[in-house]
Formats: structure tokens, sequence, C-alpha cells
């Protein structure tokens, strides 16, 4: 007799209904990793709860907006980034300048551009206007990284409390987005920042200091992180921990 059990259901988000309609992180799927739920849509409000229950919208053009909470997570401890002597040599080369939120929707625009060797992106224009009304209530940043007038990489992310969910980067040169990721872990370690969450590993982001935390764990940081205020600094420069 065959063990197999039936697929599990896929949970519904209901558009324009209250924020608060997901389903535990915990009932995420294994395969694939850590899909939550279906549908509802990207208003400020839903995204907000969404991060706040470790929750992140991830999906591509033609398709409904999926919810992800994959277990192991992907994070960075602020303090752990890892400098390598060739990024070193590579900022004494060629130095540049680091800036928050001069030109949030332009590095959006740039992390939307399909990456070479790839035709399409997950950041659709629903997905870029719920971002943007997100940086327009302040709680959506990015990094910049800049050569002159020249924007050559950069970040973006949700910050809720003293939590930095990352959404994306870019490098139109070598090093561009390593140093945008760079300037933003060591403000938020001085910012007093608890985690910058990564959402899904890679090599880029391995290279850099980023591990894997058990879900568990990574929501209970999650939920004591974005109760806590973020400090009175928070999202101003600080060029003195950069030099």
């Amino acid at each position: 007799m065959s063990t197999n059990s039936a697929p599990q259901p896929l949970y519904w988000v209901a558009a324009q209904r209250f924020a608060e309609d997901f389903p535990a992180a915990a009932t995420a799927l294994r395969e694939p990793d850590g899909l939550l739920a279906v549908g509802g849509d990207l208003h400020p409000v839903r995204l907000l709860a969404a991060y706040r229950r470790g929750i992140f919208p991830w999906f591509s053009a033609g398709q409904p907006i999926l919810w992800w909470s994959p277990d192991p997570r992907a994070v960075l401890w602020p303090r752990a980034v890892h400098v390598s002597r060739s990024l070193v040599r590579s900022a004494r080369r060629a130095p540049v300048e680091i800036t928050i939120d001069r030109a949030f929707e332009e590095v959006v625009e740039a992390c939307a551009l399909p990456r070479r060797g790839e035709t399409g992106t997950w950041i659709t224009p629903d997905m870029k206007r719920g971002y943007l009304a997100l940086h327009e209530l302040g709680h959506a940043h990015s990094i910049e990284c800049r050569d002159g007038d020249a924007l050559v990489g950069g970040l973006y992310g949700v910050a809720v409390g003293r939590m930095f969910f990352g959404e994306s980067m870019f490098s139109r040169r070598t090093d561009g987005s390593k140093h945008a990721l760079v300037a933003a872990a060591r403000m938020l370690e001085a910012w007093d920042y608890v985690l910058l969450d990564c959402q899904i590993m890679n090599p880029h982001l391995a290279s850099m200091g980023a591990t894997f935390m058990p879900r568990r764990e990574f929501l209970g940081h999650v939920a004591t992180a974005c109760e806590q205020a973020p400090a009175a600094a928070a999202w101003r420069l600080l060029p003195e921990v950069l030099s």
C-alpha cells in the first residue's frame, strides 16, 4: 500500500482583506523550499505584515503573487561581513562614494534588469510600485555606490524595527554590489541592527560572510528585532564607519 500523502494545498491570501492573512511560516512547503502562500496584494501594510512574520514575495511576470519563508534562511550578521583583500585593493584603486536613499527608484530599476544569461526578472512593475510605496513611507531604503555622478552598484531592502530585509543588489562595474553590501553591513552594525536578511543563499553572498540559519531561529530574531525601535541615527550616512 502506498504511503505517499497528497500534496499540501497552498494557502490563498485574500486580496484587499486584513493584512495579517498569512499562515504560519512553519507550514511552508519543503519543495519548492519555503513556498508558503499565493495571492493577495503588495499594499505596504501587507508587505510590512509579511516581513514581520519572516515572509517575502517572490514571483515572475505572469504568475500570481507567491509568498516564501525558506528553511534554512540566508542571513548576514552585520559584524561578520567579510571584506577580502582583493576588495580592499579594489577600493584603493577605484574609490567609490556611498550614499543612502538618494536614488531609490534608480536602484530598484537597475536591480530589475535581467542578469547576464537570463531573460526575465522577478522585480515586476507591481513589485516596483509596492517597494516605492514602502520607500515613500520611510520603510524601504537603498544604499548606493557611486563613482562621481555615476551609479555603479547598490542594494535595497526593507527596514522594520532593527531588522533589515535585503531584497536585491546590482553592479555596473566590478565589485559595485560588494562595496554597497559592506557599507550596509557596517552601518547596520553601527545602528545596532540585529540581522541583515539575505533570503536565499548564493555564492556571492556566501563569499561576503552570509550563513544559513534555521527558520525557527530566524523567526525568533525577527519577532524580537522588529519590535525594537531603530536608533536615532538609522538611515543617516556615517562616513566614519566606512573608512
